[in-house]
């Protein structure tokens, strides 16, 4: 059951010094980095984000006693990989908007672009490097691998194909590694026996993916304005997420849905239609119920660590993850 809904101020408290210290080093500079790098990133880091995944990976830390400075590592690390992500993201949707402010993509040429993606992501594995653990190192190459070819996947779908199978993995590749190596990688860091390392990737792994079901719902249920892009994304992208399917499932004849697979995912009309149909059927409420799963789950993995501030921490952040702006 999940409990009161907590906002990001309560559980970021614990590791709030420690968060500054995350924030000053992604902002860090090498020697003769050009002007246009420093702007670029800058602009990305300063544009949002709640640093979810950072927080996760300081908790963790925390909880199981890891040198804080190696875990500011990590946490920078992990926070710049998923920033890299959205970079090469946008320029490949073609998106011009990200939570209300235009993206790289949308102001620099696709040559700049990629480069730019190209450079964070290196950054991001230096960061990982000085958490001096090639084990974690491993790790994280493994993740952005698994986050590569979820890519690849997703541009090569065959039109007209969509399952809940190939929706999990696509989900578990886009956000669910990277929170899975982020609490794996602290508990590391933290010198944890196998047991607590398996225990707090599932908390991580089943987290993330109640986090994107989640994002998955306000797609439908948000507005442009909280959203900083036009409702129903995925579907003018031809992406089918969890409430579409669940509605697909109740109603398989639908007419708009089946446009859509056919190929009308750029159909402004098709797409309002099947945004209202599945927000005035019950697809919303039971993709809400296999999210509340997920935390209920990552839960029970957390059960087994040390009761301390920093777990009732990562509790309170797990609730808050399917509570949020719902």
């Amino acid at each position: 059951m999940i409990g009161t809904p907590v906002t990001p101020t309560e559980f970021f408290e614990p590791v709030r010094d420690d968060l500054a210290a995350v924030e000053a080093k992604m902002r860090e500079t090498m020697d003769g980095q050009h002007e246009a790098l420093s702007a670029a990133t800058e602009h990305l880091l300063a544009s949002g984000g709640k640093r979810v995944r950072p927080a996760l990976t300081l908790l963790t830390a925390r909880m199981l006693d890891a040198e804080p400075a190696r875990a500011a590592s990590l946490a920078a690390a992990i926070e710049m990989l998923h920033t890299a992500t959205l970079v090469h993201d946008d320029l490949i949707d073609g998106a011009l908007l990200r939570r209300g402010i235009p993206t790289l993509n949308a102001q620099w040429s696709p040559a700049a672009t990629v480069l730019t993606g190209d450079f964070l992501f290196a950054r991001a594995a230096e960061l990982a490097s000085q958490a001096d653990s090639v084990r974690v190192m491993r790790a994280f190459a493994q993740t952005l691998m698994i986050i590569v070819n979820g890519e690849i996947n997703q541009l090569f779908i065959s039109r007209g194909r969509v399952s809940r199978e190939d929706y999990y993995q696509r989900i578990y590749a886009k956000t669910a590694s990277l929170f899975a190596v982020a609490a794996e990688s602290a508990a590391v860091l933290g010198h944890a026996g196998e047991t607590t390392v398996a225990s707090m990737r599932l908390f991580g792994h089943e987290v993330g993916m109640a986090f994107q079901i989640v994002d998955d719902i306000l797609d439908f249920t948000s507005d442009e304005a909280r959203l900083g892009k036009p409702v129903g994304g995925d579907l003018r992208q031809g992406l089918f997420t969890l409430p579409a399917l669940y509605h697909l499932e109740q109603f398989p004849e639908d007419r708009d849905l089946t446009a859509l697979l056919n190929g009308r995912a750029g159909d402004p009309e098709t797409v309002n239609r099947v945004v209202q149909a599945v927000k005035d059927s019950g697809a919303i409420d039971s993709a809400l119920t296999e999210a509340r799963a997920y935390v209920a789950r990552a839960q029970t993995a957390l059960a087994a660590m040390p009761d301390n501030l920093y777990r009732r921490s990562l509790s309170e952040l797990a609730e808050y993850l399917v509570s949020r702006d719902l």
